[in-house]
């Protein structure tokens, strides 16, 4: 079976994260991903862990479903070959910054004017309306910059803090592959390509302030920024007596719910906790009841609890119990394949699912110039 990108050619010439899951979401939807890089390779080829050179397992978890060729785009034989590529391929998607590509002569004007039904899409630090157009950007800096660490902090003893995963690029990667879907539907109905600019600084600030703008909603302002409840000190994983658990009533019925099996039903009538609107105002006082009663029984009596009052909660789990998930387990979320060169892999299933044109994992992470002398014969054929 075909993926729903079945037939589409996209041109790969990112490297880290951003670009990259941007692109593997497109190949794992059946598009034909080409990875473009130098003799030296992208970046996160080099990170570890890795068993061989130039294949580390955050390249290996980024560049499924990838052809990699080798080109040296300064030269000249690079720069021809790149642009023959351009006049088969339905989208480029970049990463580097804008000025870089129109001094290469790879602007959107001039690869438009080979090939206008190319969807032009740049995942790159800043928009170039601003000041700070040009800037190097990377996750950290992002994530900095956009309220993200400040709100990650808030409340600690040690001040701001990061989001411990690469929150920023892959916020940005997402955005590039549904802005670029929705260019492929659009050039269905009007037979032309357009460019896209996937500015990270400003999707990040995007993705943070949708809750986090509160009181600066209104003009004038209704209060302070901030979502309360996500930003109180109490606002954690519980302890039991023996470990940890997420917990989140929400609804009105759900605490209810809670405190009459907690054995506490005088909270559930308070003044402060009845409705969500008093919830919200009263968020610490809740939260910090909401941890002395988690704290009187094991995590095992709450999970029994909590379940048959149909609450949202469950264990804390670390990153190795994730792997040992039952229903990942039942759902064959991750696989174990064997790369040709890398060896046995466990991977990561798709996790959105189509019921009649599902996406599949082809091939696994490409070795550095891998398909060099089969795309190039492809580039010949296609004269």
């Amino acid at each position: 079976m075909s993926g729903p990108l079945d037939g589409i050619r996209v041109l790969d010439l990112t490297s880290v994260a951003m670009g990259p899951y941007a692109t593997q979401i497109l190949g794992d939807m059946g598009a034909d991903v080409i990875k473009i890089e130098t003799h030296l390779g992208e970046v996160f080829r080099h990170v570890s862990s890795n068993r061989n050179p130039a294949m580390g397992a955050a390249f290996l978890n980024l560049n499924r479903n990838k052809r990699s060729v080798v080109l040296e785009l300064k030269s000249s034989d690079g720069r021809d070959a790149f642009l023959e590529l351009v006049k088969t391929a339905d989208v480029l998607i970049f990463n580097v910054r804008p000025q870089s590509m129109r001094k290469l002569g790879f602007d959107f004007e001039s690869l438009s004017a080979l090939n206008p039904r190319l969807i032009y899409c740049g995942a790159y630090g800043f928009s170039e309306a601003g000041p700070y157009a040009g800037r190097p950007a990377f996750d950290d800096i992002v994530q900095a910059m956009s309220g993200t660490a400040s709100l990650q902090g808030r409340n600690k003893d040690d001040g701001p803090a990061y989001v411990n995963t690469i929150l920023a690029d892959k916020t940005a990667g997402l955005t590039a592959a549904y802005s670029i879907a929705m260019a492929l539907y659009e050039r269905e109905r009007s037979g032309l390509g357009q460019a896209i600019k996937v500015p990270m600084f400003e999707t990040m600030v995007s993705f943070t302030l949708t809750e986090h703008l509160a009181g600066e909603t209104f003009r004038p302002t209704e209060g302070s920024m901030g979502y309360d409840r996500v930003l109180s000190a109490h606002r954690k994983p519980y302890q039991t007596r023996d470990g940890f658990i997420g917990l989140l009533p929400y609804t009105d019925a759900q605490w209810q719910r809670f405190f009459a099996v907690a054995g506490y039903p005088h909270h559930a009538s308070d003044v402060r906790f009845e409705k969500l609107n008093e919830r919200s105002k009263n968020i610490d006082a809740l939260y910090d009841i909401l941890a002395d009663i988690i704290s009187q029984r094991s995590t095992g009596d709450w999970m029994t609890l909590l379940r048959d009052a149909d609450i949202p909660s469950t264990p804390v789990l670390t990153p190795e119990e994730v792997l040992e998930d039952e229903h990942l387990a039942a759902t064959g979320f991750f696989r174990d394949d064997v790369h040709p060169t890398e060896g046995p892999l466990r991977t990561i299933s798709i996790p959105v699912k189509f019921s009649r044109t599902p996406g599949d994992i082809r091939r696994l992470a490409p070795n550095l110039g891998e398909h060099t002398h089969e795309i190039l014969s492809e580039i010949q054929d296609s004269r």
